[in-house]
């Protein structure tokens, strides 16, 4: 790395100079800010004490020693700062390098096995955006810790069963005339979460005749003759009665193969799947013995809890005063699971940032539980998805489907293709997968380039756009080098000129910050750092391939290394993409 390059060169040539020794930490470089002559800067500030000069001093003599090797072409002071040019001989170097790399991009194994949880629906409601980008989030992170020299395990935690799932049920029974999702001509997932809504609905006309007639809200909705069946239901299940769970089984199946449509839809996949009506049990076994222990006690009413007021908490329900679990109980059962089955080093959870007191309280009590994995679990708190009208809600049905969503990317994408009039010549089969991927490309790469930390709205219209920071823009530059590879019959990567342009320097320099940009991106759990970097590489060749003859050069070793050059940047956005989960197309 040409950075390294720079800390071995300052390293020495300050010791000869003033006979005292730093270490490689102790060097910060950092890219030359735009405004200033460089390639890359040294911060002087930490070492004027050891070299007991003043920074312009400081600068001066090492970087007349640097300018006479070859490395360094040029040098100049701004304060406290050593702005350095970099000689193309290192730059050539560096690309000559890459091209005689099998997997320039891979990363060192580092040992470490962790788990990353995404997805995690509810049975009772069809994915929609906001699952979209729980998934594409959990999705990239587990590919991007993979990228970091991570063996990384993927999974869900299927929320199965509970009194939403008894909801679902209740109302099928009541109005669903025995009807199938086969025979409503609805995708399974779609039919069981029309049920749910239709007991939200008819609860709530409930709660609204108990309030009239003097009810509280809250006792209107612990008394509503809806809930209490749903109630009764969830208890008759936890009892395993036959017929509850027969139909229990029957309508989650209809889920699941829904889901699974949905999933091939997104590009995701999981290695393992988990399911709450199986770790629920564990939860409630762990429950018993933190009772002994005395981590929880038990109320008058029977319910089981945790005091976390001394942590700067509150007291958390972990079962209810029917013995029926919450979903922490689950949540505690399957975290040990885990750790038991797979001996991972650590694990992500994936869950939105309404969440976020929920995973306080649950790595508190696996921790009071002595458990020590516990300080090795990480919530991946992302913001809110909301459309330019407004927040979704499930309950009301006011949610937009992630099959409808992706069906309509891929369409307008075709759409967008269509006009273009480059497809022209393919097959259907072609036309479809490249539609698909541009889609695709649109909405994840929309999903991913916010901060996760940060709440977004989702803009079909301006995702879906071919200039600017998108998806599809990016695809349209990577197509652009495969297409220069598809014109020439082949290229020397051994055969450079002698010299490059300042636009290539500063190409073979962004690329060559990929494997920073993973550093940091694993370091903070954040797949738009890798989202954003494809992006300005993009953009940044988009303003070469413009400016710059690549293929009509005027020499072979032009034509060869400009090639090359292509070549690597396409390599570098394709990887990047692979890490977001986006598919490539070599045709636009």
């Amino acid at each position: 790395m040409v950075e390294s390059i720079v800390v071995k060169a300052y390293q020495s040539a300050f010791s000869q100079i003033f006979g005292k020794e730093l270490s490689e930490e102790q060097i910060q470089v950092q890219k030359t800010k735009s405004e200033f002559e460089g390639d890359l800067t040294v911060v002087l500030f930490p070492h004027l004490k050891l070299a007991g000069v003043a920074p312009q001093v400081l600068g001066e003599k090492v970087g007349e020693q640097l300018i006479q090797s070859k490395e360094f072409d040029s040098y100049n002071i701004v304060k406290g700062f050593l702005n350095l040019t970099i000689s193309d001989a290192v730059w050539l170097d560096s690309f000559r390098d890459a091209m005689d790399s099998k997997d320039w991009w891979s990363i060192p194994e580092n040992g470490q096995k962790w788990m990353v949880e995404y997805s995690s629906p509810n049975t009772n409601k069809p994915l929609h955006l906001g699952h979209l980008r729980n998934n594409v989030i959990g999705y990239s992170v587990a590919e991007l810790l993979k990228a970091g020299g991570y063996e990384v395990l993927k999974t869900q935690i299927i929320n199965d069963r509970g009194i939403h799932i008894c909801k679902s049920m209740l109302s099928w029974l009541k109005w669903g005339e025995g009807k199938t999702p086969d025979e409503a001509g609805m995708k399974g997932d779609h039919f069981v979460a029309k049920y749910y809504v239709m007991f939200e609905n008819a609860y709530k006309e409930e709660m609204k005749a108990l309030m009239a007639s003097g009810k509280t809200k809250e006792e209107a909705m612990q008394e509503a003759p809806l809930f209490i069946e749903a109630q009764e239901m969830l208890r008759s299940w936890e009892k395993d009665d036959a017929e509850v769970l027969d139909l229990w089984r029957t309508m989650n199946g209809w889920v699941y193969e829904g889901f699974e449509v949905s999933y091939e839809k997104m590009g995701v996949d999981f290695d393992f799947l988990y399911y709450e009506s199986d770790t629920y049990k564990l939860g409630k076994e762990i429950v018993a013995e933190g009772l002994e222990k005395g981590v929880f006690y038990q109320r008058e009413d029977g319910s089981v809890w945790c005091d976390l007021t001394d942590d700067g908490l509150d007291e958390k329900l972990v079962l209810r005063k029917d013995g029926t679990a919450v979903y922490i109980t689950q949540d505690i059962g399957t975290a040990i699971q885990r750790y038991k089955e797979h001996q991972i080093n650590g694990m992500i959870y994936t869950v939105a940032n309404e969440q976020d007191y929920h995973f306080k309280v649950l790595f508190l009590i696996l921790k009071k539980l002595g458990y020590p994995f516990a300080k090795d679990l990480h919530h991946l708190s992302y913001g809110m998805v909301d459309l330019p009208s407004g927040k979704m809600k499930t309950r009301e049905g006011n949610v937009v489907d992630c099959d409808d969503l992706i069906d309509e990317m891929v369409a307008t994408a075709g759409r967008a293709n269509e006009e273009k009039g480059k497809l022209d010549g393919l097959s259907q089969d072609q036309i479809e997968d490249i539609n698909y991927k541009v889609g695709m490309a649109a909405l994840k790469y929309y999903l991913l380039k916010v901060d996760p930390k940060k709440g977004m709205v989702f803009n079909p219209e301006e995702s879906i756009d071919f200039n600017g920071n998108t998806g599809p823009f990016i695809l349209f530059n990577y197509v652009r080098t495969r297409s220069i590879l598809r014109k020439v019959e082949g290229f020397d990567s051994k055969n450079i000129p002698s010299s490059i342009l300042t636009e290539e320097k500063e190409l073979i320099q962004k690329v060559l910050d990929y494997h920073k940009v993973i550093e940091n991106a694993v370091k903070q759990l954040n797949s738009s750092l890798v989202a954003n970097y494809a992006y300005e590489l993009a953009k940044m060749f988009s303003a070469y391939y413009a400016s710059v003859q690549i293929l009509k050069a005027e020499d072979k070793s032009l034509i060869d290394f400009r090639v090359g050059l292509s070549k690597w940047v396409g390599d570098t956005i394709e990887k990047s993409f692979s890490i977001l989960g986006i598919g490539m197309p070599q045709r636009m």
